[in-house]
């Protein structure tokens, strides 16, 4: 597979076939193909090769067979794999980010914002690779010693979603192949081509043949229930919705597998009395609209102090009317369409139900003419708080406002969901925003500041937002078993 030009890798049929397996591009065992369309026109990309349950064992033999030697590689050598594979994301930005846009269709903004992220990923993990220690030490009582290892875990499975299709691959794959796992990648349906010029750079950058099996499939209940269910399979990872997290607990648990899992998220996000309100402004910009907001730790309830608020909305509302709605490679558009006609479908929903039971659109802007699955940033007031919008993820450019003077209803009603990925603070007194922080009820909390991820930072959530982190120094221990030896010798 040659990334030289977008052509080549995304509309260009491949005679060799679409799945990766044991270091060669494969067409799915028995033939099968589906369509990848552009959300931003409806076009079909290409047919994609359709992985089903026969390719899905032969990838774990293949993972298997490759194991022994990875576990065996020296970690420089896996740790400089890697950091060529970061050096080849970094150069080959611009065509990754293109073809992002193509099948998930955020704009090139976004794109190439997340290319930088995904290839961050492997370098932070090439560094980690070599700094996977043992210890050794007298046991207390005297008499013997312990001998502590720490050894990959096995053969990994990987689920990921759609609307980080570059970044949510490499967050899983990087630790692991550092560790000295081999991997197993089920690809998003919508968007499995980056997912395969990311393999393609892995090969390039001298990744033995084996280590890394990608199945793009529109058939996952065929795919995945075959990883969860052979014991070869030690680990698995999945990033989506916690529904379907719950039901792949349910899989992993028969044979007893080692599971992270990044679910959903509902995250607030608060304006305090004393906050910096530009600072607030760009912030919620930043948490509500990167990715179109279709970013599981994205700004989804907005609680603006009494004091604050009028000035906020008005200040917020102007910004997110001026979005450039539109195709996400046209000059100046910083949204682009939404993942598909049901998603909109579930935005406009939302939008209505909150509107009918009484809110208001205080500011919105506008959609394209033509085709594709757009959706207008918008600003909604006085949103009750039965409203669906505040209890559901709305994965949107939609940001519903509330208004609170009492700081602890306020947190009462920040924590009044099943999930707890990500929390945002605004205030210019650090005390009070930390002491907030401390009290919301989510794995991360951006204070004054609405990005929060970084690949050395550990990324996950509490209640039913997910298990484990990843990134961070945390991410390569979720790839890794710990031993101990107890260890006596004769004088």
């Amino acid at each position: 597979m040659n990334l030289a030009g977008i052509d080549l890798l995304a509309k260009a049929p491949l005679a060799e076939g679409d799945v990766f397996l044991g270091g060669r591009w494969l067409p799915a065992a028995d033939g099968r193909t589906y369509p990848v369309h552009d959300p931003a026109t409806g076009d079909l990309i290409r047919c994609v090769s359709s992985a089903g349950e026969e390719d899905a064992r032969a990838a774990i033999d293949s993972a298997h067979s490759a194991a022994a030697g990875w576990r065996a590689t020296p970690s420089r050598r896996r740790s400089e794999i890697l950091h060529d594979t970061f050096a080849l994301m970094r150069e080959h930005t611009g065509t990754l980010a293109r073809l992002i846009v193509l099948e998930n269709g955020k704009a090139y903004r976004d794109a190439a914002a997340e290319v930088g992220y995904a290839a961050e990923f492997f370098r932070w993990f090439a560094e980690e690779a070599v700094r996977v220690g043992s210890s050794f030490g007298d046991a207390p009582a005297g008499g013997y010693r312990h001998v502590v290892r720490k050894h990959p875990v096995g053969v990994t499975a990987f689920v990921t979603p759609w609307n980080f299709p570059a970044a949510m691959a490499t967050r899983k794959i990087a630790p692991a192949l550092a560790a000295g796992c081999p991997v197993l990648l089920k690809p998003a349906p919508e968007t499995p081509l980056t997912a395969l010029a990311i393999a393609a750079l892995l090969t390039e950058a001298g990744l033995p043949d084996g280590l890394l099996n990608v199945l793009p499939t529109d058939r996952a209940p065929e795919v995945v229930p075959a990883w969860l269910g052979d014991e070869r399979v030690r680990k698995f990872s999945f990033t989506g919705s916690t529904a379907t997290g719950k039901l792949l607990l349910e899989q992993a648990a028969a044979n007893v597998v080692n599971v992270t899992m990044e679910l959903g998220g509902n995250a607030p996000f608060v304006v305090c009395a004393d906050a910096d309100v530009d600072a607030a402004v760009r912030g919620a910009m930043d948490a509500k609209m990167r990715g179109g907001g279709e970013v599981c730790i994205a700004a989804n309830r907005f609680y603006a102090h009494a004091d604050v608020a009028a000035e906020f909305t008005e200040k917020f509302g102007a910004a997110m009317a001026a979005v450039r709605v539109g195709p996400g490679l046209e000059d100046g558009v910083t949204l682009g369409p939404m993942i598909n006609r049901a998603a909109v479908d579930k935005i406009r929903s939302l939008v209505d139900d909150a509107v009918a039971r009484g809110a208001r659109i205080a500011a919105q802007g506008g959609t394209p003419d033509g085709p594709g699955h757009f959706h207008p940033a918008t600003v909604l007031v006085d949103v009750p708080e039965d409203a669906r919008i505040l209890h559901e993820e709305v994965f949107g450019p939609v940001a519903p406002l509330t208004t609170f003077t009492d700081e602890d209803e306020m947190i009462a009603r920040a924590n009044a969901t099943v999930h707890g990925l990500a929390s945002y603070v605004y205030s210019r007194d650090v005390g009070r925003a930390l002491r907030l922080a401390e009290r919301l009820e989510a794995g991360m909390v951006g204070v004054n500041r609405g990005l929060l991820s970084d690949p050395a930072a550990p990324f996950g959530g509490v209640k039913q937002s997910g298990l484990g982190r990843e990134g961070g120094r945390e991410g390569i221990e979720a790839f890794l078993e710990t031993q101990y030896i107890a260890l006596d010798w004769t004088d």
